[in-house]
């Protein structure tokens, strides 16, 4: 095995780092586990237990929980490459789109290690480029909250909560599968936009501050169905906003925005859709929902690894934050409408056979719903307009609000034109 000192160098330095890093050493709290990465010129491990991280030089690589391998010129890429390509930019990225990388380990193992896992990559890729864009004002206190209740859909206990702020022609924002109406906390304080928009976004049962979907206290296991997620918009939609809107939804939301688009037209006004899907059937894992899985850290690095590079840290924290405080099997069962029931080809069939004006807006990091997904569904919508938005991952309004403004601007110029 030949030595590859630049390859060595760039791996001490990267485990350094990794062994002294609160973050994984907050991430593998009560874990023993080991790590084992093979080059072609090199072996390393890296192990955790209760006195946290350490090298372990010399220490063979079999029996390791996790062993991850690639020859040299892969790694190299992984911790030196700038700016980082789409599927190098998290462990989630290369186990499905990087065919340099083998990655084995029992199922419920790597389910265990993948909150350490995400931030290895992550610390793989500290110092590089990140996406820089001019700071918007915002005033959080232009949001309000608000309670309301609509009906046989909930639980008796739980009114759907909202937030609205701004005045002007409505925009309805509606969040990703597991996460809440916060995901729009930073276009709901936007200064310039509150005075042309009147902006709302709501919880649907079960998510952030709306409380239990019907159901629950019986012990019914949780599974959103198009029609039941299309009666909740609908209800908000008429007795809440009372005049047609633009609905602006990310992921599950943007997916929801379509239908909406096809099967209500009367109640859309227009339609901006975030991370929209052709199909999107590989997100569900039973392990999303297992009682042997620590869901607090586990759905949140599940969807850190569609995150962008280049988003700052801070909000790349904060998106998953929401992920951490979701309750038990909701965004596994979101992911019933999400993954299994919504297809882009039929939906996309109906929005045709409308006027209601379509903007897709895909981040280039996303694989989720990868650009080229959502491309298939605008060449199916003669009224779509596709936009790439480089720089950005699945979560662009919550990720980089502000590298996602100008897309999200430049839709609502258009649709102002186009409103009917």
């Amino acid at each position: 095995m030949q030595d590859n000192k630049e390859l060595n160098a760039a791996v001490d330095a990267w485990l350094d780092d990794a062994v002294a890093d609160a973050v994984l050493a907050r991430a593998a709290t009560g874990l023993s586990a080991t790590l084992a990465l093979a080059a072609s010129s090199g072996r390393w491990r890296l192990a955790v237990g209760p006195h946290g991280w350490a090298v372990q030089p010399g220490a063979p690589a079999d029996a390791a929980d996790v062993a991850i391998e690639a020859d040299d010129l892969a790694w190299l890429q992984l911790l030196k490459a700038d700016p980082v390509e789409p599927g190098w930019q998290s462990f989630g990225a290369i186990i499905r789109q990087n065919e340099r990388f083998s990655v084995t380990g029992e199922p419920l193992r790597l389910a265990h290690l993948l909150p350490c896992l995400e931030r290895l990559v992550e610390l793989a890729h500290r110092g590089k480029r990140r996406a820089e864009a001019p700071a918007a004002a915002r005033d959080m206190a232009l949001i309000q909250g608000r309670y309301t209740v609509h009906g046989a859909g909930h639980s008796p206990v739980s009114p759907v909560y909202w937030e609205e702020s701004g005045a002007g022609a409505p925009i309805v924002m509606l969040h990703t599968a597991g996460a809440d109406s916060r995901q729009f906390r930073h276009q709901l304080s936007d200064v310039e936009v509150a005075r042309d928009w009147k902006m709302y976004a709501f919880d649907m049962p079960g998510h952030g501050r709306s409380g239990m979907p019907a159901g629950w206290s019986d012990g019914e296991a949780y599974l959103l169905t198009q029609q039941a997620y299309l009666d909740a918009c609908v209800q908000f939609l008429e007795q809440v906003v009372k005049a047609p809107a633009i609905v602006m939804g990310c992921s599950m939301g943007a997916a929801m925005s379509l239908v909406l688009g096809a099967r209500r037209p009367d109640l859309v006004a227009g339609v901006i859709a975030l991370e929209a899907p052709w199909r999107a059937p590989g997100r569900r894992s039973p392990l999303l929902a297992d009682a042997r899985v620590n869901a607090g850290l586990h759905n949140p690095s599940y969807v850190r690894a569609l995150l962008s590079p280049t988003s700052p840290q801070a909000y790349r924290d904060e998106a998953c934050w929401i992920y951490s405080q979701a309750g038990f099997g909701i965004y596994s069962g979101d992911l019933g409408f999400y993954s299994n029931e919504f297809d882009g080809e039929l939906v996309g069939r109906e929005l045709a056979r409308t006027d209601v004006p379509v903007y897709l807006l895909t981040g280039s990091y996303d694989y989720s719903a990868s650009p080229d997904n959502t491309r298939k569904l605008a060449a199916l919508v003669p009224q779509a307009e596709f936009h790439e938005m480089a720089d950005l991952g699945h979560f662009p309004m919550s990720e980089n609000p502000d590298g996602f403004r100008p897309y999200w601007l430049g839709a609502l110029a258009r649709l102002r034109g186009q409103m009917r």
